[in-house]
């Protein structure tokens, strides 16, 4: 950032987020919603409003939301589908002293969608349901250790990694963490390994032989597994009879209507789903094979907000409406055009030489960009570059897109327009060499540095 660095561009969220930070331990509830993790006074904090593929922030700006509300938007803000169905669900109360029939039918719903769903259990956040997960996986083996790859959530048994090594999330979730009042009783409870290395995997299961309860992975975020390779680790849990549980919170449904799973072709044991399942509206649902889910029935696993109306409607009708809409596919198809776009646009403004490589690869349905340049330093500063010129333009996101079925036209030529703009910026503080110098925040801070793409 420049030693005459520019006035805050978001004063009131900056003046919000001041408030904040003196009252709320780390001012917000979500990393990925820190300030530090875009371009602080740059980007929006505090948000007012959203609709569609669109948000309002407390100082009047408008932006696309290419993060989809951190992958929890997959209709659109405000769909007037789901929202009415809540708004009927309220009306007849959201909460009782007994049950409500909608636990079953989003169950029904659930196992009609998702191939490992045969029983079904609630939760309100992907963290939770993963916790869930594993409490299931354990009380059902009778074993204690997890074998983990990728990031699930705050929670004890996952943070436990850090116990014995404190590197081992680094890959998984973010680096340093300290496991701050994780008990040390707990160490050596989860231990990591490496997505694609079938051989790797292998040896720490015959290390672990008979003391590993699950295996719990991101199948796959927006980089395709290596051929054969989520076969092999499911062939692999069940010559060892360990339970596999497929993270599935951030890709939902975006993927196919049965999720990562179907898409892939390979069944786990268990799966866990939030986020996108209910469109904003808190939920989230632990699905899997009845014999590794029916001893659940013994183990204590409880709360009064599982159940809640709201959720369970939200979700129901979420489903409905992505098998109606065929969502996936409009995703599939614009996530196409998008990237493309992009890389088209790189390429007209000689973004994609050399000394100014920028190109965006991945999955159709969650792209991402690559800066390729070998300095790590240039390369985050670049990274931040990008998000503060696409701030500016009115498109909010990180170097990656989360797709929602309310983005269309209007969202896509608008942000082709602004990536012009900012590329040819990118493109000319690379040759000139002062990229420092046009920054008007510190470097972003990449606090998910994913070991699964």
């Amino acid at each position: 950032m420049s030693d005459s660095a520019k006035p805050a561009r978001v004063p009131r969220s900056m003046a919000i987020y001041a408030r904040a930070k003196e009252l709320i331990p780390g001012a917000t509830q979500l990393i990925s919603r820190r300030p530090t993790r875009v371009a602080m006074g740059v980007s929006p904090v505090y948000a007012v409003r959203a609709s569609g593929s669109r948000f309002w922030d407390v100082d009047g700006f408008e932006y696309i939301d290419w993060a989809s509300g951190i992958g929890a938007i997959l209709l659109g803000y405000c769909d007037p589908v789901v929202d009415e169905a809540v708004k009927q669900q309220i009306s007849h109360g959201t909460m009782y002293s007994v049950n409500h029939e909608l636990e079953i039918e989003l169950a029904e719903e659930l196992c009609r969608s998702i191939p490992c769903a045969e029983m079904v259990r609630y939760a309100k956040c992907g963290g939770e349901a993963c916790a869930i997960a594993v409490r299931i996986a354990r009380g059902t083996t009778g074993r204690d250790k997890i074998l983990f790859c990728g990031y699930h959530g705050w929670h004890d048994w996952y943070l436990a990694a850090n116990l014995a090594q404190e590197a081992s999330l680094n890959s998984h979730l973010f680096p340093g963490i300290e496991p701050i009042g994780v008990p040390q009783s707990l160490s050596g409870t989860a231990l990591p390994f490496a997505y694609g290395d079938l051989e790797g995997l292998a040896r720490l299961l015959e290390e672990n032989h008979g003391e590993t309860a699950a295996i719990i992975m991101e199948p796959l975020r927006s980089e395709l597994p290596p051929e054969g390779y989520l076969a092999g680790v499911a062939e692999l849990a069940r010559k060892h009879g360990v339970v596999l549980i497929f993270d599935e919170v951030s890709s939902g449904l975006r993927f196919s209507t049965g999720g990562v799973q179907q898409y892939v072709g390979v069944v786990p044991d268990m799966a866990v789903f939030a986020k996108s399942i209910s469109n904003g509206y808190p939920m989230a649902a632990v699905v899997g094979k009845r014999e590794v889910m029916e001893p659940a029935a013994r183990m204590f696993i409880s709360s009064t907000y599982w159940s809640d109306t709201i959720g369970l409607r939200a979700a129901l009708t979420t489903l409905r409406e992505v098998r109606r809409r065929n969502v996936p596919a409009q995703l599939w198809q614009f996530g196409a055009r998008l990237k493309s776009g992009l890389n088209a646009v790189a390429i007209e403004v000689g973004a994609n030489e050399a000394k100014a490589a920028v190109r965006c690869v991945g999955v159709d349905v969650h792209p991402h960009l690559e800066f390729l340049i070998d300095e790590p330093r240039l390369r985050s500063q670049i990274a931040t570059l990008y998000i503060q010129e696409m701030a500016k333009r009115g498109c909010h996101g990180f170097a990656a897109f989360y797709l929602n079925a309310a983005q269309g036209e209007a969202d896509l030529a608008q942000t082709l327009d602004a990536a012009r703009e900012t590329f040819t910026v990118i493109r000319d503080c690379l040759a000139a060499g002062n990229v420092e110098q046009k920054l008007e925040c510190d470097i972003q801070q990449d606090a998910f540095r994913r070991l699964v793409r």
